[in-house]
């Protein structure tokens, strides 16, 4: 089988764990690897027994790989995307693909003008549960929804935050938790309850020493009319992570790694009408979904997906614009967090790069740095 060869750009921390991916499928060939630190790149290359870079441009240059996956901090996605696009590679890129809305349609229109498969990290989307959930929704079974709710709780320590000088900053990172931990959960979130069209955010942070956000509440409004809650944090050591999605003719709950879906006997719109007791009531049926299945998932199958989407053609788990959804998210809550207000999506690309700008400008540098490059070891079992 003829395999599509594969370079790694950032391979400190998660891009390590892509290279074994990327070396353990059929599908794809690990030719080279890059980082900025160049004792990393060394040590990496050396490790995997490929040639190594320490500047992303020479490696996309070198003839060595059809494709790139990028796998840096979240501020350079959208350069090194697009100059891959230009120099003829196809890019799977981390979440998220871009810190503002702007950069994030750079890339999405770099990826068409130069007509090469985009795709994202969005490993999540591979899992059994989250594909019957979308499964069920799509299916028309929970009717339109009226409710949504995520509640996403995280722990992160302040040894994490010190862990490295563009942690948590707006100049190294452009966010806290909605920029790094939280992107996967909207992504689902956004997948199986749509994109809203107003957010009323709160942001603060709450309990570490840190210049951005690690605690966020969100009051959402759908274009029909629908109202949801978003909550996030790196302040809860105990979940469980929690979606539900209330429609006319069901209600769909994921917790933690259960999933129910409860079945109205008749819509909703229609029972509160018809329904002729003063006490009556509306009766449903609980049905508690056995999840069973022997599908890779995780970021193998991410990685697997986007090389079959090059060599044949196949449909890709996640297309390149839907990365935008997040981000629109993401930039709507920061905005109306900072700026004490009711924000519209799309987000005003103008305002919110402004906004950036001048957060960028008010960062500063850490004053306690120990230095460590340690993936995330609940990730590596996804």
């Amino acid at each position: 089988m003829e395999k599509i060869r594969i370079g790694v750009i950032g391979v400190g921390g998660m891009g390590s764990a892509h290279c074994r991916s990327v070396k353990s499928l059929s599908e794809t060939e690990l030719t080279c690897v890059c980082d900025i630190n160049e004792e990393v790149a060394k040590s990496r290359g050396e490790e995997f027994g490929v040639k190594y870079f320490s500047d992303y441009k020479e490696m996309i240059k070198s003839g060595l790989c059809d494709a790139v996956i990028i796998a840096t901090p979240h501020w350079i996605h959208p350069e090194i995307a697009i100059f891959a696009f230009e120099n003829g590679l196809h890019v799977l890129s981390e979440k998220p693909i871009a810190v503002r809305v702007s950069d994030a349609d750079k890339m999405i229109e770099a990826s068409k003008k130069h007509k090469k498969i985009f795709t994202i990290m969005f490993q999540r989307r591979t899992e059994p549960l989250f594909k019957k959930a979308y499964e069920i929704v799509k299916s028309g079974a929970v009717g339109e929804i009226q409710k949504t709710v995520c509640i996403d709780p995280w722990y992160r320590t302040q040894a994490y935050y010190n862990s490295a000088g563009w942690r948590a900053t707006w100049i190294g990172e452009g966010g806290g938790v909605l920029i790094n931990q939280a992107p996967h959960a909207i992504d689902l979130f956004t997948l199986l309850g749509g994109l809203p069209k107003k957010i009323y955010a709160k942001t603060r942070t709450k309990f570490h020493d840190i210049e951005v956000e690690d605690e966020v509440s969100a009051l959402l409004e759908y274009e029909n009319g629908a109202w949801g809650y978003y909550y996030t944090s790196t302040c809860e050591p105990v979940g469980p992570f929690h979606m539900e999605f209330t429609g006319d003719k069901g209600k769909l709950v994921i917790r933690g790694n259960t999933l129910t879906f409860y079945s109205f006997e008749y819509p909703i719109s229609e029972s509160i009408v018809k329904e002729e007791s003063m006490w009556g009531s509306l009766a449903y049926t609980e049905e508690k979904i056995e999840i069973t299945s022997n599908i890779k998932t995780g970021h193998a199958a991410i990685i697997r997906n986007f090389a079959r989407a090059i060599l044949f053609g196949e449909n890709l788990i996640v297309k390149g614009e839907e990365g935008l959804n997040s981000v629109e998210f993401i930039n709507a809550c920061i905005l109306s967090g900072k700026k004490n207000k009711l924000v519209e999506l799309p987000v005003n690309r103008k305002e919110y790069d402004d906004l950036m700008e001048e957060l960028k400008r008010s960062s500063k540098p850490k004053k306690i740095i120990k230095e460590e490059r340690i993936t995330d070891p609940t990730f590596l079992k996804k």
